[in-house]
């Protein structure tokens, strides 16, 4: 019944999608394993969370008991920007919030391999005046506000939603967070300006949590509002407007009660970490972004920036297992923005920056490094720029230039530059071994940067699955078999 149904939504006179072989990859045999294992229909709804200090992806999925179970987690390649929502457009930010994925944002004709809309901006961030466009989960783990995942990643994410939309789901709801939303990161993160709003998606955040359902989203006052219901003497529902005041509402009294001893607990625990001297983390706009430390243990000079860290010994063993997908060659990790680094204050000498103290912890530093073999590479690459490639057309090359010193009797180098200012933003790093020594002669002049003569490698159509299925085409009891169709819009237009 659903194939004639989504049939008759197609127009035949337009190249069929079914020609699509990226699109319509079958769900690989593990998963449809584990979602026997965990009473799963192959077409039951999802849901999907992002966390990106922890730098991961987590797939729900509803089980036949009505409430949504944890699937998978995936590992995020590649996310862009600070902790803290999209405000502008080209701020690099990846977005923060609430959002919902109908079939029309599937894009099965990505130039970064798969990739699907998240919805940026919503009514919540039109409210409030901000800007910004075609913010994707995508393929190719490259980002410029986007979370970029490998190619056999977003193979599997997509699958999943496209049939969770075969099995009738009008659009699956996408929840974005800064980390996970516990007593542990709440206490860390106490100082952020931006902890308003991530306390106003933590109620968001609760109600899930506790009820293990997808929450209804609205918006009103400026702000969001979960699983509003109209009163009992009301004869209609509620009518919401991000902009306007609220309309009178209630919260069902099972989920407001539970959602609330929810978060008395986690306040009293995070105030007595902070009562116990939990650290506070800071904010670190010089640091482009994260990488999960299964991505970054792989990559020469490879860091997770402002994700969680792997350190000595953990990163070495984790290069050693396999990773989840193929990490391309044009692969960028993140490490200090030249474009920051450039507008920063330049008035102290390197030699005056103060080091943190020792009982001070910061969440977002990359991992020490050798300082030599650290700044001399870091030097060498200054002309390659810290922007990556989108879900719409990749950038420029970028080069960054520093501009002497004006009023000084031995004018810096642009190495010590380079050094001064990733000093201050890379906590814990020892600037005793930064400090100016006697010079015995002339400083060797910079490598001259080398043109990147690479060439685009072809991709293969299909990559194999990330737990390394054959990729045969297993149905699961009820699935619906592949149709022709020409965009999910016409496909799924008679189901909406």
């Amino acid at each position: 019944m659903t194939a004639s149904v989504l049939l008759a939504g197609c127009d035949t006179d337009q190249v069929s999608l079914a020609t699509n072989a990226k699109a319509n990859q079958p769900v690989p045999p593990k998963l449809l394993a584990a979602m026997v294992e965990k009473n799963m229909d192959l077409q039951s709804p999802i849901l999907v969370r992002l966390f990106k200090q922890e730098a991961e992806l987590e797939v729900w999925k509803q089980a036949r008991n009505g409430q949504f179970a944890l699937l998978k987690t995936y590992p995020i390649c590649r996310w862009s920007g600070d902790l803290g929502p999209k405000v502008r457009e080209g701020d690099r930010q990846a977005p923060e919030g609430f959002y919902s994925i109908n079939p029309s944002q599937m894009n099965p004709q990505s130039a970064y391999y798969l990739s699907f809309n998240t919805g940026y901006p919503n009514a919540f961030d039109k409210a409030l005046g901000r800007t910004g466009s075609q913010l994707m989960v995508h393929g190719d783990c490259s980002s410029r506000g986007c979370y970029a995942m490998t190619d056999e990643q977003i193979a599997e994410i997509y699958s999943l939603g496209r049939e969770s939309f075969f099995g009738g789901q009008k659009a699956f709801q996408l929840q974005a967070y800064p980390f996970k939303m516990n007593p542990v990161n709440m206490a860390k993160h106490r100082n952020n300006p931006n902890m308003p709003f991530w306390k106003m998606i933590k109620e968001g955040y609760d109600h899930f949590e506790v009820t293990r359902q997808e929450p209804k989203v609205d918006f009103c006052e400026r702000k969001y509002v979960f699983d509003a219901a109209k009163p009992a003497d009301a004869k209609r529902d509620p009518v919401f407007d991000a902009s306007a005041k609220c309309p009178v509402y209630v919260i069902p009294e099972d989920i407001a009660s539970a959602v609330r001893e929810k978060d008395q607990r986690d306040q009293a625990e995070t105030n007595k970490l902070v009562s116990r001297g939990t650290p506070m983390a800071r904010m670190n706009t010089g640091i482009d972004g994260g990488m999960n430390k299964i991505f970054a243990s792989k990559i020469p000079e490879g860091s997770t920036g402002l994700s969680e860290r792997a350190e000595g010994s953990t990163l070495e063993m984790l290069a050693m297992s396999k990773a989840p997908g193929t990490i391309p060659g044009h692969v960028n990790p993140p490490k200090p923005n030249l474009d920051a680094i450039a507008a920063a204050p330049q008035e102290e000498p390197v030699v005056a920056v103060t080091a943190p103290t020792a009982n001070t912890r910061v969440a977002t530093a990359a991992p020490a490094e050798k300082s030599g073999g650290f700044f001399s590479n870091l030097g060498r690459k200054m002309g390659m720029g810290a922007a990556d490639t989108t879900a719409t057309t990749p950038p420029p090359q970028a080069t960054a230039s520093v501009a002497p010193a004006a009023t000084t009797t031995t004018p810096p180098t642009a190495a010590s530059r380079l050094k001064a200012a990733v000093t201050r933003i890379i906590p814990g790093h020892d600037k005793s071994k930064d400090a100016p020594k006697p010079a015995v002669a002339a400083a060797k002049p910079a490598e001259p940067t080398k043109p990147d003569t690479r060439l685009a490698a072809t991709r293969p159509a299909l990559k194999p699955s990330v737990d390394g299925g054959a990729g045969e085409a297993a149905q699961m009891m009820g699935s619906a078999p592949v149709v022709s169709s020409n965009s999910f819009e016409s496909r799924f237009g008679a189901v909406k």
